[in-house]
């Protein structure tokens, strides 16, 4: 979108655009209404990456109508919690796009500007069983260029197995760690890490788990100092809150 925005201005500049042209293709800034939906394509210009479309409750139509405006605005799109059938309609329509059944994504990868996004994000799972949190932040972080990490496996019944993955955990600018049951995984690796730590509790529990209750809980009661925590099952959150710490590295604008 920047780089788009960039050209049409020099395109105005030389005055091979007219200004009425210039204000017909910027019609839609900040914001198009769909009747449905107001997208916000401004975001891009505010926060350097596009609204990314929350699938879950909405139709398959109106999932890919907001899928197709923000791909011709900005070449890609990212939609999570989208079910079979949205996937279905999304990769018939755009070709190019990438079904994550484990992490109910679907991708559409925009062209990147050079450089990249510099730094690298450790997801560390406690279980099996959290690896859909795991993965769908792993798939949002690969949708937005960060390289990425993963650990899985590793909770704190076999503490071998994450201190058997230190060298992957040190060689990471941020750690989200995800876990359920009693949550224990991100104070642990909290103690052991001196990178910003964010955990996501998931609803992988037993009874008096309370669907993920207990896991916040003791997260938030984390003895090992700033751990960060993001809602209950919300691996894009994670995923977002990393991006946004690799953003404000030295040498980012």
């Amino acid at each position: 979108m920047i780089d788009k925005l960039a050209s049409l201005l020099a395109e105005v500049a030389r005055g091979s655009v007219s200004v009425e042209q210039a204000v017909e293709r910027l019609r839609h800034l900040p914001f198009e209404d769909v009747g449905f939906a107001q997208i916000d394509h401004h975001r891009v210009l505010r926060r350097g990456r596009s609204e990314i479309i929350f699938a879950s409750h909405k139709t398959v139509e109106q999932v890919t109508t907001i899928a197709a405006r923000l791909a011709d605005a900005t070449g890609g799109f990212l939609a999570t919690r989208v079910t079979p059938e949205h996937a279905a309609a999304l990769t018939e329509r755009f070709p190019g796009a990438h079904w994550n059944p484990l992490a109910r994504t679907v991708a559409l990868e925009a062209e990147r500007p050079a450089g990249g996004l510099e730094g690298r994000v450790a997801v560390v799972s406690a279980g099996t069983s959290d690896l859909p949190v795991a993965e769908e932040a792993v798939a949002v972080l690969h949708w937005a260029g960060a390289e990425v990490a993963s650990v899985a496996d590793v909770g704190v019944a076999g503490l071998h197995r994450l201190l058997a993955a230190r060298e992957r955990l040190d060689g990471a600018d941020v750690l989200i760690v995800v876990a359920g049951m009693e949550g224990a995984l991100p104070s642990v690796v909290a103690g052991l890490a001196h990178q910003p730590v964010i955990a996501v509790p998931t609803s992988v529990g037993y009874g008096a788990s309370f669907g993920g209750l207990a896991a916040l809980l003791a997260m938030l009661n984390s003895c090992a100092d700033g751990v960060t925590v993001v809602n209950i099952d919300n691996g894009f959150g994670a995923a977002m809150a990393a991006l946004r710490i690799l953003d404000r590295r030295p040498g980012r604008p």
